[in-house]
């Protein structure tokens, strides 16, 4: 099996766990593995992955690397086959490897998949998920992810990014805190910032949400996301995992924290603001921005963004 490793130096991780990450590919010569600093280096780094035929894929970065990749990858033609993708918990926020089980330290999770590998035991740790394709600016850019969230969640994110800069909010703990002081905050129904309702038009499965403005719009293939939160409890078949909520929903402090562990009071229904579905598509307009795996994508009049997740990737638990 060949395996290459994309190194993002950039992803939060301080220096002495490069140096532990290059210390430990130093025992594995046949491992191929680029380093990168900047985004824009990317494509070529998987390029020269796909033209060598890698099997297996470690992405040692955050949910910001791994969604970069996931879009080369899915939305290019460099490859002739997916590979599987392990990704490590190197990055700023690391949701999709949490939700896999990858080990807290990404030294040890690499290591552990290399060894896998040796020993032929893959297998064991191979989890096969649909992945969000986000189609915006009418269809003709396309982004691949496991979260998405547009208004609040998306001015939140970059919140976050402001008050915890680069290499500080590594794991949970900004993102922690931000959520927690938000949370807080919307049991006033503040109407302004970061906490304003956003005007959205929105099809499920080509059935109207019939609210037409909202506080929270989210969709994920992820089982959790940080801190064990798992804000869907819808039913059905779909891979596109979407919860709304009407900036007048009903006794929303009484809510919010059963329907961030999915497990909604009986009054939580689609007649008192929420929603909570698995579809196949969801189709969205609206002038806000909008976040990708923590990436972030301005504002834009009228915007077009349609949901769906019919590409599965097999990803390995590192």
């Amino acid at each position: 099996m060949k395996v290459g490793i994309l190194n993002n130096l950039r992803a939060g991780q301080s220096g002495k766990t490069v140096s532990r990450v290059l210390s430990l590919l130093s025992a594995y010569p046949d491992v191929m593995h680029v380093e990168t600093d900047h985004a824009a280096a990317l494509p070529e780094a998987l390029a020269d992955f796909a033209r060598r035929g890698i099997d297996l894929l470690v992405v040692n970065g955050g949910d910001g690397t791994l969604q970069h990749a996931l879009t080369e990858i899915l939305a290019g033609d460099d490859f002739e086959q997916i590979p599987m993708i392990a990704p490590l918990r190197g990055g700023r926020t690391n949701m999709t490897a949490l939700d896999l089980g990858a080990q807290r330290d990404p030294v040890k999770g690499l290591a552990s998949v290399l060894e896998a590998v040796r020993t032929r035991r893959l297998a064991e740790r191979m989890v096969r998920r649909p992945v969000l394709r986000v189609a915006y600016h009418r269809g003709f850019s396309v982004q691949y992810g496991m979260f998405f969230g547009a208004g609040m969640i998306q001015r939140a994110i970059a919140l976050t990014h402001r008050l915890f800069p680069r290499g500080r909010n590594h794991g949970v703990l900004g993102p922690g805190l931000v959520t927690a002081s938000l949370i807080g905050k919307t049991m006033l129904r503040p109407r302004n910032g970061v906490l304003t309702p956003d005007k959205v038009q929105m099809l499920l499965d080509g059935e109207s949400v019939p609210q037409g403005e909202f506080r929270l719009v989210i969709a994920s293939s992820l089982s959790r996301l940080f801190l064990r939160m798992n804000p869907f409890w819808g039913q059905g078949p779909g891979p596109v995992r979407f919860t709304c909520a009407a900036s007048g929903s009903q006794r929303f402090p009484k809510a919010a924290i059963g329907i961030l562990r999915g497990r909604p009071k009986p009054f939580v229904t689609t007649e008192a603001g929420y929603t909570s579905k698995n579809v196949q598509r969801a189709e969205l307009r609206f002038d806000c921005g909008f976040t990708v795996d923590g990436e972030i994508f301005a504002p834009r009049p009228d915007e077009t963004v349609t949901l769906t997740g019919d590409r599965r990737v097999t990803f390995v638990r590192a």
